[in-house]
């Protein structure tokens, strides 16, 4: 199994008739990903990588079956994407576009209450199931299919995590990127909770950052909830307060949302924490042979 895709996901690509859509529409074709729509209003009727084009994502869904789309679209018009597949009644809706106005979506978030559309971003890299379905713009050749869930604010990091497992063959079950901007869709918690729930993921890697108080949260809920190990790191250690370092939800203020701080809490609620990137894979290694489950992770 899997979370939130998997090779029966039918995926339309909001704005495909973009240069970065276009190019990583093909990336995602490639990788096996099931994409039957295209979305761009006025070129219904046209093609873009063999993609067939449509003016809405509701005509697309009523004429392909689409459950999840993925957003390349200019941030000015990204929040009414996101509206557009929430109005659609999708099962998820990801945002890669980054540098969306706060307000916009805080606009986007009161408008999801009540309704079925999960959002994944924005400012995200996607989410894979590997040899199943990408959607989104990691790279798929690092990902092996396995047993390790992954969750990270950071795309890069991810990619690095991932590269680590693979070359000691360490599968994932699915990596999600849920972005770093300040007001996200999907958080920590939703993410583990459905890893927790998967019974092909063994165990859990929990990549955070610098800023709000997401991973001190998620951290107690590990402690109350998780019955899987959990693998933490915070990236920013080094970053001066009051600065923010790259995404747009990584600044430290008040005095709150220190990596320090977060460490110290994930520590206390029993979550294994890297002390650099370059030992994550090691770590979750070190992790799984404690609880008895490297050999069951192995690939080869």
């Amino acid at each position: 199994m899997s979370i939130f895709v998997n090779k029966d996901t039918k995926v339309a690509v909001q704005g495909i008739t973009g240069s970065t859509a276009m190019l990583h529409t093909k990336q995602m074709l490639e990788y096996g990903t099931k994409i039957v729509a295209g979305i761009s209003p006025g070129k219904g009727g046209t093609t873009a990588e063999g993609i067939l084009v449509f003016n809405t994502l509701s005509e697309a869904k009523a004429k392909t079956g689409v459950n999840v789309s993925v957003i390349y679209i200019p941030a000015r018009f990204a929040a009414d994407a996101i509206m557009e597949a929430v109005d659609a009644e999708l099962d998820m809706v990801i945002c890669i576009t980054e540098h969306i106005p706060v307000l916009d979506m805080v606009k986007v978030k009161k408008y999801m209450q009540g309704k079925k559309t999960r959002l994944v971003g924005p400012n995200c890299p996607g989410v894979i199931t590997p040899d199943e379905c990408k959607i989104g713009i990691m790279p798929g050749y690092i990902h092996t299919k396995g047993h390790i869930g992954i969750v990270s604010r950071s795309g890069t990091l991810t990619y690095e995590t991932v590269y680590q497992l693979s070359s000691n063959n360490i599968g994932q079950s699915t990596a999600v990127g849920i972005g770093g901007d300040p007001v996200p869709g999907t958080n920590f918690i939703d993410c583990l909770d459905a890893f927790n729930k998967d019974p092909d993921t063994y165990a859990v890697i929990m990549i955070g950052e610098i800023g709000g108080t997401a991973e001190e949260e998620a951290a107690l809920w590990v402690k109350e909830n998780m019955t899987k190990p959990v693998v933490g790191f915070i990236g920013g250690a080094t970053a001066p307060p009051g600065k923010r370092m790259g995404h747009a939800g990584a600044i430290i203020s008040g005095g709150k949302g220190s990596a320090a701080e977060k460490t110290k809490t994930m520590e206390e609620c029993g979550i294994t924490v890297a002390k650099t990137p370059a030992v994550i894979g090691d770590t979750m290694i070190e992790v799984l042979k404690k609880h008895n489950l490297y050999d069951k992770c192995k690939t080869k």
